[in-house]
């Protein structure tokens, strides 16, 4: 027995006990509560990293969210609880709504919460989308009408992409208050990632597609990408052109189709190139009075999921107009060559063979005939061969000159006379005129400008008619003034239609210019008078003076190896001016 007197010590004991106890099993609780929490927060934050994870692996470069909400919505049961997780995406002409049942629910079910996420939707929006059409997927469990459960438990989250809402993703389940801040906050977050994600990668391709456009916008070649339906996604100004669409925004392929149906059938080429895997090259086609070349090529992805897939194809138009011009250029050079040098080669065997003749050498007449044949063959010969040797010197930059101090003026004059006997002949004017203030002498290599001043008189006779007047004038220039009216002070005649410049920016310079009252040069041929191979068939009297096309080119070297400007006037049926410097 205890004693009375112990009653209220044994009281305090048994209540310190219990206190004791009792505070145990509340600390007891306390410390495994925590561990809970951080078990759980542990496990949320690894179902955080294996969800991004797992985004990055099956989505990698893609700008696709559909595939990114598929990934989230996939793996989202084995962090929350629930009846249907749903997406709704908005695209330009619909509504996709997709949504995956963990367990069956009723058709009333599902419809409630498509009106709920259209409905947020619109007020995320401020615009009505009730009357856009909806394209509906449903996958998982199977619904039935059995159960009458209704959604007791929902929330939505904006699908946000470069600051642009694009839709929401949606949890919903028949029982009521399962979601707390913590399950909210975390999926907030794998969404709000995933989001930025796909923003700063398409950031990223519209910067490279903004390269990409300029490229093309720059390019001389026609462009034209298409899908693999043959939608038409890019097109340059340059493919623009050459079907001559001046519409609104980007042609279509039909566009393409209808304006090369008489050459060439674009649709099957593009197909050709894509089924095949090949690229497809057509050498020419002409088209619009112009040449191109055609390539038709599969287009491939190099990079992410659909790497090694056919994307589409590109059709490039490449203009060979002047490729083609070139050649017959050349073509035309070659045949004129073989013609220079067929005629004095076949004099110069004439004469070999008739001065094998032992009575042929006996008559001094004959011999002297025959020598000087000789001698005008092989210098025609000659001339030809150093005109080439000329234009491949300055070609390679080794054309060299040799400058003396010369009379301009004499050299003008002695030019003047020696062609008198020409001009008589061909029943034109020649007329020589000079400034007063010329300089005594100028640098210059005399054989050379020679060269120059030979080549200007005798193309003015050769496109000048009988009765014309060809002029021949010196006189300097003086930087800052007009040619034209220091041509005018010594009554010069200037013929300034279609020159470049009127001489004002050139340096202070003696002028020599030889003008004619021929037929005049076309604007057209105005911009290809000093082009390698160039001869035109309008000279006036051209059947009989025939040449390489390369006077010209020639001449201008020799002007620019000195430091000077040759330019050309003309007006068609009144005459022409040619006209060169010498630097003083």
């Amino acid at each position: 027995m205890v004693p009375r007197e112990l009653y209220p010590t044994l009281a305090l004991l048994v209540v310190l006990y219990l206190v004791v106890i009792a505070f145990s099993y509340w600390g007891v609780r306390r410390i495994r509560k925590g561990v809970n929490e951080k078990d759980m927060e542990v496990k949320r934050r690894l179902y955080e990293l294996a969800i991004l994870k797992e985004i990055s692996d099956r989505t990698g470069y893609s700008l696709n969210i559909k595939k990114i909400l598929d990934v989230i919505v996939g793996s989202l049961n084995q962090f929350l609880e629930y009846s249907a997780v749903s997406y709704m995406l908005l695209e330009p002409a619909k509504v996709i709504f997709k949504a995956d049942l963990e367990r069956s629910v009723a058709p009333h079910f599902i419809k409630e919460v498509r009106t709920r996420m259209l409905g947020s939707l619109s007020a995320l929006l401020g615009k009505d989308l009730s009357q856009m059409e909806v394209e509906e997927t449903i996958t998982g469990a199977i619904m039935i009408d059995v159960t009458e459960e209704p959604v007791q438990s929902y929330f939505n989250i904006p699908l946000v992409i470069g600051g642009e809402l694009v839709g929401v993703l949606t949890i919903a389940h028949t029982k009521a208050g399962l979601y707390k801040e913590s399950e909210m906050e975390i999926l907030y977050k794998i969404v709000n990632q995933a989001s930025q994600a796909v923003t700063k990668l398409e950031e990223v391709v519209k910067t490279e597609q903004g390269k990409i456009a300029a490229m093309l916008e720059s390019m001389l070649e026609g462009v034209v990408m298409t899908d693999r339906e043959y939608h038409v996604i890019a097109a340059n100004p340059a493919s623009k052109l050459v079907i001559g669409y001046k519409g609104e925004g980007t042609p279509t392929i039909f566009d393409f189709i209808d304006t090369f149906k008489e050459v060439l059938d674009i649709r099957s080429k593009l197909e050709e190139a894509i089924m095949l895997d090949k690229i497809i090259t057509v050498p020419e086609i002409f088209f619009g009075n112009k040449y191109y070349q055609i390539v038709v090529s599969p287009v491939k992805s190099n990079v992410g999921f659909t790497k090694g897939q056919t994307l589409g194809g590109v059709v490039i138009f490449h203009n060979i107009t002047h490729e083609k011009e070139a050649e017959k250029m050349r073509n035309d050079f070659t045949s004129m060559m073989v013609h220079e040098l067929r005629s004095p080669l076949g004099n110069i065997k004439k004469i070999g063979e008739m001065m094998r003749s032992s009575k042929v050498l006996e008559d001094r007449k004959a011999t002297s005939e025959y020598v000087s044949m000789l001698y005008d063959s092989s210098s025609s010969m000659l001339d030809l061969v150093n005109d080439l040797l000329d234009v491949a010197k300055l070609e390679a930059g080794k054309f060299a000159i040799e400058k003396q101090h010369i009379d301009i003026k004499e050299l003008l004059v002695e030019r003047v006379k020696f062609y008198d006997t020409t001009a008589r002949s061909a029943g034109i004017n020649l007329k020589a005129l000079e400034g007063n203030d010329l300089p005594n002498t100028v640098e210059a290599d005399p054989s050379r400008i020679i060269q120059v001043m030979n080549n200007l008189l005798s193309n003015a006779f050769n496109h000048t008619r009988k009765g014309g007047t060809v002029t021949a004038s010196c006189f300097v220039h003086k930087k800052g003034a007009s040619m034209v009216d220091e041509a005018q002070a010594i009554a010069a005649p200037w013929r300034s239609e279609g020159m470049s410049l009127n001489g004002t920016t050139l340096a202070t310079s003696v002028v020599i210019a030889v003008t004619d009252t021929g037929e005049g040069i076309t604007e057209e041929n105005l911009t290809r008078l000093f082009n390698k191979f160039t001869q035109f068939s309008s000279s006036v009297r051209s059947s009989e003076h025939k040449g390489t096309g390369l006077g010209l080119v020639i001449v201008k070297g020799i002007v620019e190896t000195h430091g000077g400007f040759i330019g050309v006037g003309s007006k068609q049926g009144v005459g022409s001016t040619f006209y060169f410097t010498i630097p003083i």
